[in-house]
């Protein structure tokens, strides 16, 4: 299912970045909205902004994490961000060590360059779009 239309003001953020960046993050989109219908459970996605920059919320099923796109001002690469009080990014690191560089406990970083490893970061996006799902099941048992 592909993604739906860009919300303008989503198209205007992503417009605002470095091309290269923004065409990356295009694709991570497309990724967010394939991963997230390939999960009964996510529901339709909230695309939004916050802070400025294209969010992506579980609204409809609260099952995940919010997940936001943009770029960190010491960085050439386009950044996932995530709420740094989840464990997420930690799990990323343990999961793939060396597929993508992370900041602190909040970004996984992705060169603007080269093939996006879609298999990697779409096992990421899924994680985070079910992440309050995942927490929910642990709490039941």
């Amino acid at each position: 299912m592909p993604a739906p239309p860009l919300p303008r003001e989503v198209n205007r953020a992503l417009g605002a970045l470095p091309a290269p960046i923004g065409k990356r993050l295009l694709q991570v989109r497309e990724l967010i909205f394939a991963t997230a219908a390939a999960h009964d459970d996510v529901g339709r996605l909230t695309e939004t902004l916050k802070w400025g920059e294209p969010a992506y919320l579980t609204d409809e099923s609260g099952s995940g994490s919010t997940i936001r796109l943009g770029r960190l001002k010491d960085s050439e690469h386009a950044a996932v961000l995530f709420n740094c009080k989840t464990t997420l990014v930690d799990t990323f690191r343990e999961r793939f060590p060396d597929q993508f560089e992370y900041r602190q406990s909040r970004a996984l970083l992705l060169p603007v360059a080269g093939k996006l490893p879609k298999q990697e970061l779409s096992v990421c996006l899924s994680l985070a779009l079910t992440y309050h799902l995942d927490r929910r099941r642990k709490k039941a048992r």
